[in-house]
C-alpha cells in the first residue's frame, strides 16, 4: 500500500520559514537565561546527526530501548492486541518502529514529525520493508493535538513515544504533551513510552558529550540551521557544546556557551551574549520508576505494565487511556 500523501500542519511565511521557528528562537534569545526548544534540533542534518549519536558507544539509551523491545514483542501483542494502528510521535528509526509494526501486527502506521524531510524519507524507508502497510506520515508540531488522517480515525490506536525523548521536557511541559497525546489518540488508546532512568553522573555526562564530539556537531547545527533558514550571521566557532548535569531537576542539560562577548542578528533583531554566557538547547529528565508512573497518571494514562534492563539503564511503559471520570 506505500506511503500516502502526507499531511502538512506548519505555517510558513511567503518566503518558506517556519514561523513557529523563528518565533520560539526570536522569543528564546530575549530571555535572561537565552533558550531554544529541543525539537528544533531535528532539521535534516540535525537528525542524520542523531542517527550517528545513536550508534555512538557513550549513548547507552538506543541500544538498551532496542533491545527492550526485540525482546519483549509477544507481551505488547498479548497486552495491546494486534491491528491496531501505530502513531508515532517523531520520526521512526529504521530499527525499533519495525520492531514493534511486526510484533503487534500493525493496521497501519503514522509517523508525526515537524522535520518534513526527515519525515518523508523515514516513512519511504519503512514502506519497502512493509510493502503491505498503510503509512500515512503528518508533518506537524506534536507538542499540540494532531488531526489524524480522516482513514485511521476509527481504528483502536497505539501511541509510540521511544527514545526517552519525554525526558526533553520539563515535568509540566511533559504532562501538557502526554495529554496532548491522550487527545490526539481517542479515548481507547494505548501508549508505549520509554523513560530514562536515573544512573551514575559519570556515566551519564559522556553519553551527552562523546569522545568524537559527533553530540558537539548536532548542538552546533543548530546555529548553522538558525544561519541558513532565519538569515542568522552566528559566528558559529565562536560557541561550544557543554553538557552539565543540573542535580536539582534530575536532568542533563545541553548549552551552547559564548567563548567571547558577541553581537549577530537573527532575522534583522540583534543578538548580544558576553563571554560564557550560554544558549541553553536541551534538557534531558532522567527518572525513577515510581515517577515515571506518577507522570503518566498525571496525564489521562494509567499504567498497565513495564519492562527495563538487567542494569536497570532504561524503562518502556505501556499505559492505557484512564477512562474519563466525574468523580473518585
Amino acid at each position: 500500500m506505500g506511503v500516502h500523501a502526507d499531511l502538512k500542519l506548519v505555517d510558513h511565511d511567503e518566503d518558506g520559514v517556519d514561523l513557529a521557528f523563528r518565533a520560539d528562537v526570536l522569543s528564546g534569545l530575549a530571555e535572561p537565561q537565552k533558550a531554544i526548544p529541543a525539537r528544533w534540533f531535528y532539521d535534516r542534518t540535525g537528525s542524520e546527526l542523531f542517527e550517528q549519536i545513536t550508534a555512538l558507544p557513550e549513548y547507552y539509551p538506543t541500544r538498551t530501548e532496542t533491545a527492550l523491545l526485540a525482546r519483549h514483542g509477544a507481551e505488547f501483542a498479548r497486552l495491546v492486541g494486534r491491528g491496531r494502528a501505530v502513531v508515532e510521535f517523531g520520526s521512526g528509526s529504521s530499527v525499533k518502529t519495525p520492531l514493534l509494526l511486526r510484533a503487534i501486527d500493525a493496521a497501519a502506521y503514522v509517523p508525526i514529525d515537524i522535520s518534513g524531510d526527515f519525515l518523508r524519507a523515514s516513512a519511504a524507508e519503512l514502506a519497502a520493508d512493509f510493502p503491505d502497510l498503510p503509512i500515512m506520515p503528518v508533518e506537524a508540531n506534536f507538542m499540540k493535538p494532531v488531526r489524524l488522517p480522516a482513514s485511521v480515525r476509527g481504528m483502536d490506536m497505539l501511541g509510540f513515544f521511544p527514545g526517552s525523548t519525554i525526558g526533553n521536557m520539563v515535568p509540566h511541559s511533559a504532562v501538557d504533551l502526554l495529554r496532548s497525546m491522550r487527545e490526539t489518540l481517542g479515548d481507547c488508546a494505548r501508549l508505549l513510552i520509554g523513560f530514562d532512568r536515573m544512573k551514575d553522573v559519570a556515566r551519564l555526562i559522556p553519553a551527552y558529550d562523546d569522545a568524537q564530539g559527533v553530540t558537539a556537531r548536532f548542538n552546533l547545527n543548530l546555529l548553522e540551521r538558525i544561519n541558513r533558514e532565519l538569515r542568522g550571521d552566528i559566528p558559529v566557532a565562536r560557541f561550544r557544546h557543554v553538557a552539565r548535569w543540573n542535580a536539582q531537576w534530575n536532568r542533563i542539560e545541553m548549552h551552547l556557551e559564548a567563548s567571547e562577548d558577541l553581537h549577530f542578528e537573527i532575522a534583522g533583531q540583534p543578538v548580544f551574549l558576553r563571554r560564557g554566557e550560554t544558549i541553553h538547547t536541551e534538557n534531558s529528565h532522567k527518572y525513577t520508576p515510581d515517577q515515571a508512573r506518577l507522570m503518566l497518571q498525571a496525564s489521562g494514562w494509567t499504567p498497565q505494565a513495564q519492562w527495563t534492563d538487567e542494569a536497570d539503564n532504561f524503562l518502556i511503559v505501556l499505559a492505557q487511556a484512564t477512562e474519563p471520570r466525574s468523580a473518585p
